[in-house]
């Protein structure tokens, strides 16, 4: 085989490679984009105020929602996911951080929900008091893994803070020692919420 035809046969099998890798890629990064455009056409704000794109893990620190969380929380998170992994028990995260605005969309939207400020305050803290806006406050996705935390949290001093919340927790490092502390009913009645 001549030079040339050894060549031409190169290009063409990198050619076909090229568009085979192509042809797998461009789906999943449709998708991919897909999913962000749909967080920001739904909410008006995307992942830097603090919406989580799908399947989104503790261990994602390019997602503001996971890499503005308080770096002792982050740690405690990750230290349970791991450990929580070799259970069979993957966190995906619903809710990290937030923005202002986020958390006021959050809020506003909550009030046209349940018809008024105080049963909102329920459910949707103020951009003033909610520790997901400071990024002290997770809300874990899929049920197994609230059941997890549930069962295992406090050992890495992460607590379910609300009662009507199963999937919001935050970090009570005194909780290694002398376990959660008693929930609150829901955040109106979280002392912390009434500033």
């Amino acid at each position: 085989m001549s030079q040339a035809a050894a060549a031409r046969t190169t290009r063409r099998i990198r050619g076909g490679i090229n568009a085979g890798l192509l042809a797998v890629i461009a789906p999943i990064a449709k998708a991919l984009g897909y999913r962000l455009l749909r967080i920001r056409q739904r909410t008006g704000l995307g992942p830097d105020d603090g919406a989580v794109p799908y399947r989104t893990t503790v261990f994602d620190d390019d997602v503001p929602a996971v890499g503005n969380l308080d770096p002792a929380f982050l740690d405690a998170l990750r230290r349970a996911a791991s450990d929580a992994a070799g259970d069979g028990v993957a966190f995906t995260v619903n809710g990290g951080w937030r923005s202002p605005e986020y958390q006021h969309r959050l809020r506003r939207k909550a009030v046209a929900e349940y018809g008024s400020e105080e049963e909102a305050a329920r459910w949707v803290s103020t951009p003033a008091t909610s520790p997901h806006v400071s990024g002290d406050a997770i809300d874990v996705g899929r049920a197994e893994a609230q059941a997890w935390l549930s069962e295992h949290g406090a050992a890495y001093g992460l607590c379910q803070i609300f009662r009507n919340e199963p999937w919001h927790y935050e970090l009570r490092p005194e909780a290694v020692e002398g376990g959660c502390p008693p929930m609150y009913p829901d955040p109106s009645r979280d002392p912390r919420m009434r500033r």
